[in-house]
């Protein structure tokens, strides 16, 4: 069994710790307190007779069939619960990469032996289902809403089951390593996020762009990153993949909502592979409406200041076509020569630059890139590959050009499980796989300064500033 550090580190070694967040003025808000199990194990039909009670792994799946159980006690909690979140972490997981969560829900035994249960006296899984996590990745925090279950003080017990031969494994109490799994109870009422948040302009007025691709998950990125919206003025951009897997209308009110939702009145969306997971993307455009733009394009463009004009692609070129004579490219070349903006940015989701293992450059959106560049385009941003990168200022063919080239930029860490780097191209300049973030872009009349924002607890940083053409 592997054995990785989380990027996330978690006090469970009492019973429970008790934040208590006030309002101004000392008046109490919320309280959260974080238990950690009083037992966990699991059981495999391949082993009838072995108890994991010991284990410092749990697992699920359905070849083998695996079962894990999970038991807290909540205690000295008062006051009427408002939220109640079940969070794992995985340590390994089946496949290359990733696998299926499972399928978690209450039982009504709390009286079942850790050092004791096995497949053949195993406690009955037959309560109300709670949540299902779909593909995971190694060594992230997942978290499921039980607040339906858990409703006070007293003994809970949580049954996880799968379907899938693709399973996961999670850290379990006695795995040492601070990933143990949690139940985070809290009371009272919090202070409630604005359904879209303003904040005030930055100095001088320049306009901001800010964002990131490859967003909502079951995991705790998008949180992170949503969080770094709230505190930065602008414009959101994403830059597609806005959620996982499939871009569904459920998925997007349950993972994109709670997090970059709140910024939904502020942002101006790309859409992404993921996202037409769905046919014609019509959870994305369902959800995202008029700032989308036409259902059937998923390309548009805007002016955002006195000085820049903005346009969104798109890059899934089996839905929308691509080609150099393309509806799509005519249009771009004729909304670059109708601008009267001194400056432009494009987005979209495939990189035509990158230098990330898993996904290759993509030569189909290079129509785009020749466009822009023939047009004196500044900026290109892209995601897909899980990380950030900048390059240089480089013309179509990746040859640095200090006088007309485009800076390409990745940032694929808005939420989504990091990916690795492979070869690495020629002009980039800046590189990053394990945190997660957005740019923030301060356009200004003739230039533009670029920052690369951390996730809370992370230090990488890039910044930068450069002159439009």
């Amino acid at each position: 069994m592997l054995r990785r550090t989380s990027f996330m580190t978690v006090a469970v070694g009492v019973t429970a710790l008790f934040v208590t967040m006030s309002l101004p003025g000392g008046v109490a808000s919320a309280a959260t307190a974080t238990f950690a199990p009083v037992a966990d194990t699991y059981v495999d039909n391949s082993t009838t007779g072995t108890n994991f009670g010991t284990s410092g792994q749990l697992g699920v799946d359905n070849s083998p069939v695996k079962r894990m159980f999970l038991r807290f006690t909540v205690s000295g909690v008062s006051g009427a619960i408002s939220s109640v979140k079940l969070r794992v972490h995985t340590d390994d997981v089946s496949g290359s990469e990733s696998g299926s969560g499972g399928v978690f829900r209450g039982m009504s035994s709390t009286t079942w032996s850790e050092t004791a249960t096995t497949w053949n006296n195993q406690p009955s899984i037959d309560g109300a289902t709670l949540g299902t996590l779909g593909s995971v990745a190694r060594n992230q925090w997942y978290e499921v809403d039980v607040t339906s279950y858990v409703t006070g003080n007293g003994a809970y017990s949580f049954g996880v089951t799968s379907t899938s031969t693709n399973g996961a494994d999670y850290d379990s109490r006695e795995s040492g390593s601070g990933t143990a799994p949690q139940l985070v109870v809290t009371t009272g009422t919090g202070p409630s996020p604005s359904p879209s948040p303003s904040p005030s302009p930055p100095p001088g007025g320049d306009p901001v762009l800010v964002g990131a691709g490859d967003i909502a998950t079951s995991g705790s990125g998008d949180t992170a990153t949503a969080a770094l919206l709230d505190s930065i003025p602008g414009t959101v951009f994403t830059l597609g993949d806005n959620v996982y897997d499939n871009g569904t209308a459920s998925e997007f009110n349950t993972y994109y909502n709670p997090t970059w939702g709140r910024h939904k009145a502020r942002t101006r969306p790309v859409p992404g592979n993921h996202d037409y997971n769905t046919s014609g993307a019509t959870g994305y455009y369902g959800y995202f409406g008029a700032s989308a733009g036409d259902p059937t394009k998923g390309y548009y463009s805007y002016d955002l200041g006195a000085n820049w004009h903005v346009i969104v692609l798109n890059s899934n070129c089996s839905a929308v076509p691509c080609g150099t004579t393309s509806a799509q490219t005519t249009w771009l070349r004729a909304d670059l020569a109708a601008s009267t903006r001194p400056c432009t940015v494009a987005m979209w989701h495939h990189p035509r630059y990158t230098s990330g293992a898993n996904h290759a450059p993509n030569s189909s959106v290079a129509p785009f890139v020749q466009a822009l560049y023939d047009a004196n385009a500044d900026l290109i941003l892209t995601g897909h590959n899980h990380q950030y990168e900048r390059f240089a200022p480089i013309n179509p063919a990746n040859q640095l050009d200090n006088t007309r080239g485009i800076r390409h930029f990745v940032v694929g860490s808005g939420g989504a499980s990091h990916y690795g780097f492979g070869t690495i191209l020629a002009n980039s300049e800046a590189r990053n796989s394990d945190t997660y973030g957005v740019l923030k872009l301060t356009l200004h009349a003739n230039a533009y300064t670029w920052q690369f924002v951390p996730e809370s607890g992370r230090t990488y940083s890039d910044s930068g500033t450069t002159n439009c053409h």
